[in-house]
C-alpha cells in the first residue's frame, strides 16, 4: 500500500491538520514553501517528496485564487511522480452554476470541472472528493482521468439532530421542496417526520411561502440544508414554522458559508435558537458565537480512505 501524504491549499490547513491528527502514524504531512510576489503572482513549492506516493490534496474551489492554488499544487505532485493524486473539495464553489438558466450564461459548476479535468495524468488516477453537493449531476462534469467521488456527511447532520432534539419528538424540516427528497431519506432514517414549505416566486429575488407540508404545531422544527450563504432562504422558511406553531427551531447545514453579514443576520432574526455546521467552509471558523456549533468531516474523510486503499 502506497504512503500517504496530505498537503492542502493556505485556507484549508485548519482541515488537512484535523485530518492528519486523527490519521494512522504511517500518513505524512506535506511540506510546502509559498510566497507572494509584490505584482500579485504566487510562488509554490513541494518541498516533500511526493515520489511513488498518494498524495492527499484538501482545498476548496471558495474562490478564483483557492481554486487555482488547488489546481497548481495537484499539477505539482504529478510532474514530481506522486502515485495518485485525492483531490479533497469539501464546498464545491459555483455548486449553484450547474445549469443555464438563461442564454448566455456560463455553467461555472462545469468550467471548474473542466479545469480540475485538464490535470496531467497520474499513474494511478486522480480522483476528485466532494462533500453533500448542491447537485449530485456535477459529478458528471468531470472527464478524461478524473474520477468523481461524492461523499455525505449523513452521519454528522443526523447526530447533530439528535444532539439537538435531546431526545425529544422534532420534526426535520427543509427550507423548500427542492431539498424535500433529501431532508426526507434523513428523517426517515432518524424515525420522525419531515416537512418542507411550499413556495412562490413573486420576482427574481423575493419569493413568498404559501404552505407547510406537515402539521408542526407546538413542536421542535430542525431544519436542514446542505449550505446557507446569506440566510434569506433559511429565514423565510424559519418564519413560516414559527408562524405555523413550531415551538422551537434550530438549523444544521453542511457548508456553513455565511457571506457578508449572513450570520450576523440569522443570529439577529431571534427566530434560531441554535446553529451547527461543518467545518467544509472556512468561513464558518471565523465565527466566534456560542450560538454556533463547528463539527470536522475528517472523520468522513478519513473513512473514505479506510474503505478505499490503492
Amino acid at each position: 500500500m502506497a504512503r500517504k501524504i496530505v498537503f492542502s491549499t493556505q485556507r484549508y490547513q485548519y482541515l488537512r491538520e484535523r485530518l492528519l491528527a486523527i490519521a494512522p502514524d504511517t500518513w505524512e504531512p506535506g511540506l510546502l514553501s509559498i510566497r507572494d510576489f509584490p505584482d500579485g503572482e504566487h510562488y509554490h513549492r513541494i518541498t516533500s517528496n511526493v515520489s511513488g506516493k498518494e498524495v492527499v490534496l484538501i482545498g476548496g474551489t471558495i474562490d478564483d485564487k483557492e481554486t487555482l492554488e488547488l489546481f497548481d499544487i495537484a499539477n505539482g505532485c504529478i510532474q514530481y511522480g506522486a502515485l495518485c493524486v485525492n483531490l479533497v473539495i469539501p464546498y464545491f464553489g459555483y455548486s449553484t452554476m450547474e445549469r443555464a438558466v438563461q442564454y448566455g450564461e456560463i455553467v461555472k459548476a462545469k468550467t471548474r470541472a473542466t479545469l480540475f479535468s485538464a490535470l496531467p495524468a497520474a499513474a494511478n488516477g486522480i480522483k476528485v472528493i466532494m462533500i453533500d453537493l448542491h447537485v449530485d449531476g456535477i459529478s458528471y462534469y468531470f472527464e478524461s482521468n478524473v474520477r468523481p467521488v461524492h461523499l455525505y456527511a449523513k452521519h454528522i447532520v443526523q447526530q447533530a439532530a439528535l444532539d439537538i432534539a435531546g431526545g425529544q419528538p422534532f420534526v426535520l424540516a427543509s427550507t423548500d421542496s427542492g431539498r424535500a427528497k433529501w431532508v426526507e431519506s434523513l428523517a426517515n432514517d432518524l424515525g420522525v417526520p419531515a416537512a418542507f414549505v411550499f413556495k412562490k416566486r413573486v420576482s427574481g429575488e423575493e419569493t413568498h411561502v404559501t404552505a407547510i407540508s406537515a402539521n408542526v404545531q407546538d413542536t421542535p422544527v430542525i431544519i436542514y440544508d446542505d449550505m446557507i450563504r446569506t440566510g434569506g432562504s433559511l429565514l423565510n422558511a424559519a418564519q413560516a414554522y414559527q408562524q405555523a406553531g413550531a415551538s422551537s427551531i434550530a438549523v444544521i447545514t453542511t457548508h456553513g458559508i455565511f457571506a457578508g453579514n449572513g450570520f450576523d443576520r440569522i443570529r439577529d432574526s431571534g427566530i434560531i435558537t441554535r446553529l451547527i455546521c461543518t467545518d467544509t467552509h472556512p468561513n464558518a471558523l471565523q465565527i466566534n458565537d456560542p450560538m454556533l456549533e463547528v463539527r470536522s468531516v475528517a472523520p468522513v474523510i478519513l473513512e473514505y480512505f479506510n474503505s478505499n486503499p490503492v
